[in-house]
């Protein structure tokens, strides 16, 4: 069955060529698909025109009758005094106002058994259970704990909360309302990286249709079945996740380049053979023309072939500065919190020349805040930190600023990196500003461009301790893969905070995890401190296998009454510690580890349970 269908689809806008140009394609039921392209393309464009917030100019889509379509694109308008808590709840109204007219019947059915009234209560009770009714309260809980919604955030008004935070919340109300098909727009942009794997998770299971438009290629290439490339307004199809996007378009790329210069081949041998026929004509045979004039008409058509065009790689690269020691940074002791909550403490960390190292943590740990103490942009509460002497950093922030807004991109560089304008022109070039762009004032620029222009400052510099906070956040796939052939080439030291498992995984040869306030330095990729972490999961089982109380057994010599009692006592302990572990799965609903530990848990409390009872049955 087909969910979705878009035919010749065309939108433009007041100037310029139309952003989508003659769109074409289906999506089926249960199908997840990736839309790719770079920033600007039209792939925001195409979901508001799917879910009827914009008018094309011209084509057809077609929604199939009865499916629910949600977006998160733009946060909706809520009652100023509503809470996150409220958002959430507002999934269900539709549950609620059953439940309310349930209730209704309830009362009326006290002074009136008629079987008409009877009859639309039970319609009403079997739609409430189907649709979920019993279970809101735990749906909302294993989602906001999955998507790092805690309680303190449920409880804010929804105005405090930051634009990342209310995308969260948007996207956490859009899952429980239970929609038919979900159109995704950068659903992991603040999401840490056990949110975005519990997202990954979710879609799997997903039995609807998801279109999702990503930069995370980790998440891509594990949630997308299909992906949709937006080129220069037209759409091409790809049948698989984002690594088999990339490989084929690469195998397209070849194929169409060879069969260009093939034709080119051609197009020469034609225009040497027509030249020559043309002469013989002259000669005498003026039957040549004609097929002269055959050739030349295939000729035309040879010539209207456009030479493939292949994206264009970043030409700059960091410009690695005289190092004469191996100590980058020490750290000693170093210790921060505010208020009552410790971020760390007793930080004792050094780095040495060449080392990369990954950040990693769940948002709000204070990994920014740590990198701003290395800056000295934040005094610590207890340590100190040294960076050798011949260390020269550089710093990537979260959020750039520069030091005036209003001037252009190349006024900036001139100004801020005190290059020539040439030099500004080709540095900025290299990171895609052409043209007329560089004399966009810096104001206007998205928060990717802002972050691409201070990385093409950075490069300028001489360095050999490369910071970056979030690099990757806000720059579109193209970009990032810029970002990733700059730094390949760079041999220093580097330290950077990401949630990007594909930049993490390409870059880090040491790990560093922040969690609860704790440290753990692993030396080695990511993928190997992700097996670490499997086993060391599964060495804590195991643990807490062993620490297991044995099957309380009746002491010997004690009368059949103290035995009984004391088998109710311990059977009493067990039940309650058995609803606790219950209630415990129910709030890590989302969390597979934790849920996993418990659910082994309440089977042993379980087995415990059943043999208390036996007992009880003997001595009784």
């Amino acid at each position: 069955m087909i969910d979705i269908s878009v035919r010749e689809l065309v939108k433009g806008f007041a100037q310029g060529e139309n952003i989508l140009n003659g769109v074409t394609f289906d999506v089926n039921t249960g199908e997840r698909i990736g839309i790719l392209g770079r920033n600007g393309c039209g792939k925001t464009t195409l979901f508001r025109l799917l879910c009827g917030e914009l008018l094309p100019d011209s084509g057809k889509i077609s929604i199939a009758s009865g499916r629910r379509l949600g977006l998160i694109s733009q946060i909706p308008v809520y009652p100023a005094d509503w809470t996150t808590e409220d958002v959430l709840r507002d999934a269900h109204r539709a549950l609620y106002a059953i439940e309310e007219k349930l209730n209704t019947l309830a009362e009326r059915m006290a002074s009136d058994d008629s079987p008409a009234l009877l009859q639309e209560y039970d319609r009403l009770q079997e739609a409430f259970r189907a649709r979920g009714g019993y279970d809101t309260e735990f749906e909302r809980n294993r989602v906001a704990n999955g998507l790092d919604i805690p309680m303190e955030m449920r409880a804010q008004p929804f105005e405090s909360l930051s634009g990342g935070e209310k995308t969260r919340v948007n996207l956490a109300r859009l899952i429980l309302e239970d929609t038919d098909i979900l159109l995704l727009d950068e659903p992991t942009n603040h999401l840490d990286l056990r949110a975005t794997e519990w997202l990954e998770e979710y879609l799997l299971h997903f039995k609807g249709t998801v279109l999702v438009i990503s930069h995370d290629r980790y998440f891509l290439d594990r949630v997308v079945q299909r992906s949709i490339d937006l080129t220069h307004g037209t759409a091409e199809f790809f049948s698989g996740n984002y690594s088999f996007y990339v490989v084929e378009r690469q195998r397209r790329f070849d194929e169409q380049l060879k069969q260009y210069e093939k034709d080119q081949a051609k197009l020469k041998q034609l225009a040497e053979a027509a030249a020559k026929l043309h002469l013989w004509a002259f000669m005498g045979n003026d039957k040549l023309h004609k097929r002269a004039f055959s050739m030349e008409k295939r000729m035309e058509k040879l010539a209207q072939t456009e030479r493939p065009a292949a994206e264009r790689k970043l030409k700059a690269q960091f410009k690695a500065g005289e190092f004469r020691a191996d100590e980058v940074l020490v750290t000693d002791g170093l210790t921060k919190g505010y208020g009552e909550r410790v971020l760390f403490h007793d930080l004792t960390l050094s780095v040495t020349g060449g080392e990369r190292i990954a950040l990693i943590g769940d948002n709000g740990t204070g990994k920014s805040t740590f990198l701003k103490l290395l800056m000295c942009e934040v005094t610590p509460d207890a340590g100190w930190v040294r960076r050798g002497p011949t260390v020269r950093t550089a710093y990537l922030p979260q959020i750039v600023r520069f030091q005036d807004d209003t001037r252009s991109m190349v006024d900036t560089m001139l100004y801020e990196c005190k290059c020539t304008p040439q030099d500004a022109r080709d540095r900025l070039a290299a990171f895609g500003f052409q043209g007329e762009d560089v004399f966009k004032p810096v104001s206007a620029l998205s928060g990717g461009e802002r972050s691409r222009l201070k990385l093409c400052m950075l490069m300028g510099s001489e360095i050999n301790f490369l910071i970056l906070d979030e690099p990757t956040n806000h720059l579109d796939i193209a970009s990032r893969e810029w970002m990733e052939d700059a730094l390949t080439d760079y041999d220093e030291a580097l330290l950077f905070v990401s949630h990007d498992r594909y930049f993490i995984e390409k870059f880090a040869t040491r790990i560093w995890a922040l969690e609860d306030g704790e440290f753990t330095d692993f030396r080695g990729t990511f993928e190997a401190y992700r097996a670490f972490r499997a086993r060391q999961a599964v060495r804590e089982q195991a643990e807490k296998k062993v620490e297991r109380k044995k099957e309380p057994r009746p002491k010997r010599g004690a009368s059949p009454e103290k035995q009984l009692q004391r088998i109710e006592r311990e059977i009493e302990k067990t039940e309650a510690r058995l609803n606790e572990l219950q209630s415990a799965c129910e709030t890590y609903a989302t969390d597979y580890q934790k849920l996993m530990e418990l659910t082994e848990e309440s089977e042993a409390v379980q087995a415990e349970l059943d043999a208390l009872y036996e007992q009880w049955e003997a001595l009784s």
